[in-house]
């Protein structure tokens, strides 16, 4: 109820906030009403409201300024925060104040790497890499999410100096992770032509996973875990592992935990890390013989809708001993 309530006050509120933009259900972006933001450019946004368990906070990346989102909105329209006080605790006894978190500067240069993209959402119509991702049917409401850089190696040595020796720029689709808080500490660029690797991930906090998705989701509910960012894009609360063996930490019970791997049979790296979720009593899906394509996005790009990809996850889903059996008969290696 505290998160619909917050949202509703969020809504009141955007039109008050300077270049307020909604990246995900509760993640919003905005120029900071507390430093003003950028002096020099008048297009960087570093301010951003995001949702922890069931309530809003607020955290400035320029000046570092974090609090609840009732002080927030206290700060910036005293007459709507009493409105917004009077709703949420009408009918209840008086709130316990809320406590006030005291937000770590951050150490790396990364903040600002994105106010010198474009996201996929503000390019026009016919740019290549709007194309490109409409080709790949990516739901529009992520084309904020999504930014375009015409020269991937120069971003990458400004961030991580020296990563690149030899500079062959070329253009990629970029893919940031945020953490829980909305915090960027990752990002992948996805080649546009034939560049190799086709997925680069760089990590701008060696200390976190490359989990994507993390500011989206909902740890209360089923979570489910495929290998790419875009696969993630078309599944109700999904996390994409990026390449690597994903394990959330004890953070939900493993049976409230989904593996959705790549269809790749003959893949005996998926095979071995598939066997290994199993042992860990995950539940996991086995695609049916009658599925050729490759992944999730495939599927839909191929004419399969959401619904019905869905439809296939769940009636293939198997765990512990009926796991095992499907893996050993889906297997080619």
């Amino acid at each position: 109820m505290s998160s619909y309530i917050d949202l509703k006050f969020i809504n009141d509120l955007s039109g008050r906030l300077t270049q307020f933009k909604k990246k995900t259900d509760y993640l919003f972006n905005f120029r900071c009403p507390h430093c003003g933001d950028s002096k020099k450019s008048k297009t960087k946004a570093r301010a951003y409201l995001y949702r922890v368990k069931n309530d809003m906070f607020f955290k400035c990346h320029n000046c570092g300024q974090g609090q609840n989102f009732a002080n927030f909105l206290k700060f910036v329209d005293p007459t709507l925060y009493s409105e917004y006080i009077l709703e949420r605790y009408k009918g209840s006894a008086p709130a316990t104040p809320t406590p006030k978190f005291d937000f770590k500067p951050t150490k790396f240069k990364d903040q600002t790497i994105l106010d010198d993209l474009k996201s996929i959402s503000d390019l026009p119509e016919d740019h290549p890499a709007r194309l490109y991702c409409i080709k790949r049917k990516i739901p529009k409401k992520y084309f904020d999410i999504l930014y375009l850089c015409n020269k991937f190696m120069t971003l990458v040595n400004k961030v991580k100096p020296k990563t690149y020796k030899v500079i062959k720029d070329h253009p990629r689709l970029i893919i940031p992770f945020f953490d829980t808080s909305g915090k960027l500490f990752a990002f992948q660029g996805r080649a546009f032509g034939n560049e190799q690797p086709k997925y680069l991930t760089i990590k701008l906090d060696e200390n976190k996973q490359k989990i994507y998705g993390l500011e989206r989701i909902n740890f209360t509910k089923e979570v489910k875990i495929v290998e790419g960012p875009i696969d993630s894009l078309f599944i109700d609360n999904c996390l994409a592992a990026a390449g690597a063996d994903l394990f959330l930490n004890n953070k939900i019970p493993n049976e409230k935990v989904l593996y959705i791997f790549d269809n790749e049979p003959r893949n005996k790296e998926i095979v071995d890390r598939m066997y290994k979720v199993i042992e860990k009593n995950f539940n996991i899906v086995v695609w049916p013989e009658d599925i050729q394509l490759k992944d999730v996005n495939d599927m839909i790009m191929n004419g399969y809708s959401i619904s019905e990809v869905e439809d296939i996850i769940s009636k293939n889903t198997y765990n512990k001993l009926s796991a095992l059996t499907k893996l050993t008969h889906w297997k080619k290696v």
